[in-house]
């Protein structure tokens, strides 16, 4: 007997839906699990309502995540310039002035220790002993010891300034020491500072990015490697990355509009790709498509607001005066700062400024010397231009690098000339305003700037600080990840450096 054709017309049709349905109830439950996962890796909610908490809003591009921040925050952004290579300690802020006692002999196995060295001395014969040939001099109502010869401009804001003279990390190599700051761990992979600023916090401008970074490019070592891991989201969703802003050219590659084509044609052809981006979310619920829908909206709104960001006619001649002859200089570390300012000014959440080069294993007094001048005059007019603009109390300005330098010399040692190797046992790094005390020193190091002796601070117990000023608790700031509760700052007990808060 032959089937009946409509029947079984009827029974494919049938057979196709549920093989529809199996697809795509799989994939809504699949992504429904991750929801449900993301959910349970973000930061435990407390009232929105409490002082100071902003209310999220479905008309805001960068909305914070429910119940954030976690408490009232003392700053709002943050401008995080990174000394990458390691600036010397010794050679800036740690005086030392007994070292001169012990020029060109060993530094005593007893401070030494059993530090692991960097392949760059461990096969060395000796380890001698190289005394900063830098002028130290206190300066301000606090009596900081500062290396006036090499930060002259920075001497003048000291009182300020919360300087910690004891952070440690674990890394010895740049790249691993340079991930470790930035992201808590060594390894490769996690998310950035900014990017969970970005993802917790959200930002209050709709024109610009939440989080922004800038990679000048000095004279001194311009070959020195940055990873952009030091600025991406990792397992974060990729919106939260930092925007890099060019020196050179259009900041933004590809932002401008080509010949011929118009705002309005612009606005058209996005109405229609987001709406072929919606229906493709529908379909997979793949959390990366309403990234790219995000990012072709953000892109658009800054073809207006980028323009207007690099624009300093509108800055009077005193303000570019403070900043010094580079300010108008495309892609340098001043042009940058001026820029830094004027994005936390529009609401920007994160900024991050990226100065390379502070790497001296040999030549060091020449090379230093050549860095500081560089970031010197720019860093400090960074703090006077906020603090004229009432913008200090609520803006966190961070400055160190990812771990120091050896007392003793890499290398050839004479009274004017030495280098140093890297150095993770202490380092110093400073913050300046959005709720921290001015003015103070935290921590202490041994008469060689080797070991800490009193108040050691971790590199996450730092970062941990970071999150506070900001009004986020970090051990309930979490992430679900590869089956672990992932931090900023780690798995490992953490603290807030409470001492240095206001």
């Amino acid at each position: 007997m032959s089937p009946n054709p409509a029947a079984a017309i009827e029974s494919a049709r049938c057979d196709l839906a549920r093989r529809g349905f199996l697809k795509t109830s799989g994939l809504s439950v699949g992504a429904a699990a991750l929801a449900l996962l993301e959910d349970r890796g973000r930061a435990a909610a407390v009232d929105p309502g409490m002082p100071g908490a902003p209310k999220p809003s479905a008309a805001r591009v960068h909305p914070p995540m429910p119940g954030f921040p976690h408490h009232q925050p003392r700053a709002k952004s943050v401008i995080y310039i990174h000394t990458n290579g390691g600036p010397s300690q010794i050679d800036l802020w740690d005086y030392k002035p007994k070292l001169q006692e012990y020029f060109d002999k060993d530094i005593p196995a007893s401070i030494r220790g059993d530090q692991r060295l960097s392949t760059m001395t461990s096969g060395q014969a000796r380890f001698p002993v190289a005394p900063s040939k830098f002028k130290f001099e206190q300066r301000g109502q606090c009596g900081r010891w500062i290396s006036t010869e090499l930060l002259p401009y920075t001497a003048e804001i000291v009182d300020d300034l919360a300087l910690v003279k004891t952070v440690h990390t674990n890394a010895i190599n740049h790249d691993p020491a340079c991930t470790f700051v930035m992201t808590g761990s060594e390894v490769p992979g996690k998310a950035s500072l900014g990017s969970w600023l970005a993802y917790g916090l959200g930002s209050e401008s709709d024109d610009l990015p939440a989080f922004v970074v800038f990679t000048p490019l000095p004279d001194i070592n311009p070959s020195q490697a940055l990873f952009t891991r030091m600025w991406s989201s990792g397992f974060l969703p990729t919106r939260y990355s930092g925007v890099a802003l060019r020196g050179a050219g259009d900041p933004v590659l590809y932002l401008p509009n080509p010949d011929g084509i118009t705002s309005a044609d612009r606005r058209r052809m996005l109405d229609g790709l987001g709406r072929l981006n919606a229906r493709g979310f529908d379909r997979y619920r793949d959390p990366e498509i309403q990234t790219r829908i995000a990012q072709y909206e953000m892109a658009f709104r800054m073809q207006s607001s980028v323009p207007d960001l690099v624009d300093l006619s509108g800055e009077t001649a005193q303000t570019l005066a403070m900043y010094g002859d580079d300010v108008k200089k495309s892609g340098s570390f001043t042009h940058s700062l001026i820029l830094a300012r004027k994005l936390v000014e529009r609401g920007v959440r994160a900024v991050q400024i990226l100065h390379r080069g502070w790497d001296q294993h040999g030549n060091l007094p020449k090379d230093l010397a050549a860095q500081c001048l560089d970031t010197d005059q720019a860093t400090a007019a960074l703090i006077k231009d906020l603090k004229q603009r009432g913008m200090l109390d609520d803006t966190l300005v961070v400055w160190g690098g990812e771990f120091g330098r050896t007392v003793y010399s890499q290398g050839t040692l004479t009274k004017e000339n030495y280098g140093r190797d890297h150095h993770p046992r202490n380092f110093c790094m400073w913050m300046a305003g959005g709720g921290v005390k001015p003015g103070i020193s935290y921590g202490e190091t041994d008469d060689f700037s080797y070991n800490v002796v009193e108040n050691p601070v971790h590199v996450n117990d730092f970062n941990a600080t970071i999150l506070h000023l900001m009004g986020i608790e970090h051990e309930r700031f979490t992430f679900k990840f590869q089956g672990l509760d992932q931090r900023l700052t780690g798995v490992e007990p953490q603290r807030v450096v409470r001492e240095i808060l206001a």
